[in-house]
């Protein structure tokens, strides 16, 4: 069944998409899947790759609605390990989701405002960064209060800026929960129910501000990905539920440096591209 309705989705490809292109579009969002299945988090960064073969105004909007459907599923298969919404304030999501929902319209005003070689720079450095500073941090390093709703707010708006020009709002509350030395379980039943709210709320937005951006190929390219991106999420699961966290650790943060580094040779090249289409037309 699957398979007829990809194929018959194929059908609608606008042009520029070959099967190339499509298949490296479903390898990247379907390791995307599994990494985000595998650690709650970081669908878009890997994902951010597609962002070398799709223009952002696309490709996030994308990245959007595929990182949505996959934190759904992993919630389902995970719900044991869910607070109860009553559990959401102060100590839950909630907190991180209200500061969201204010930084939200700042980052989609950024999506739609810098250029293409601009957002791939920074979301490529920002990665990069990031990275290097989960693989590198000291381990005494943490924040020498318990927290509270004001700063846990303060942290969900700095993730929904970041999350509405990226599509990878959960940056910000992984870092603090680091350093809040959360245990696994806790930081998951925080930063999944944010980033699933915060990718709602921003492709709502962009359905209203931007309608133009759901058109023909933003549709076909989400039923053609879809069928891959499930199914990997739950490989994801189940490798959450068997791998050591030093392993863990060693995969997600390797390929969060990789998608920033891939991101960023775009951006050079795509500045050199610009600079000498201007010294031909000078």
């Amino acid at each position: 069944m699957w398979t007829t309705f990809v194929l018959n989705a194929l059908s609608f490809v606008p042009a520029g998409f070959s099967p190339g292109i499509l298949l490296v579009l479903m390898s990247i969002l379907g390791a995307s899947a599994i990494m985000s299945g595998l650690s709650g988090f970081g669908f878009s960064a890997i994902g951010a790759l597609c962002l070398c073969l799709l223009p952002p105004k696309l490709g996030v909007p994308l990245l959007m609605t595929l990182s949505a459907a996959n934190q759904l599923m992993s919630l389902g298969q995970l719900k044991a390990d869910m607070g109860s919404i009553g559990e959401w304030w102060p100590d839950g999501p909630a907190p991180y989701l209200l500061g969201g929902l204010v930084g939200v319209p700042i980052g989609l005003a950024i999506l739609h405002s810098l250029p293409t070689s601009t957002l791939m720079a920074i979301f490529g450095g920002f990665l990069i960064i990031y990275a290097a500073y989960s693989i590198l941090k000291p381990q005494t390093m943490h924040v020498p209060f318990k927290g509270n709703w004001f700063a846990a707010s303060l942290v969900g708006m700095v993730g929904g800026v970041i999350g509405g020009f990226t599509a990878f709002p959960g940056a910000a509350v992984v870092v603090w929960s680091g350093l809040r030395r959360l245990p696994k379980s806790e930081s998951r039943a925080i930063v999944q129910p944010y980033i699933l709210g915060l990718q709602l709320v921003s492709i709502a937005v962009l359905a209203v501000q931007h309608p133009e951006t759901f058109g023909r190929t933003y549709w076909t390219l989400l039923v053609i990905t879809i069928p891959i991106v499930l199914p990997c999420t739950l490989l994801g699961v189940n490798l959450y539920k068997s791998l050591s966290d030093i392993n863990f650790r060693r995969v997600t943060f390797a390929l969060l440096a990789t998608s920033g580094l891939g991101l960023l040779v775009k951006a050079a090249g795509a500045v050199s591209m610009f600079a000498a289409a201007a010294g031909a037309a000078h």
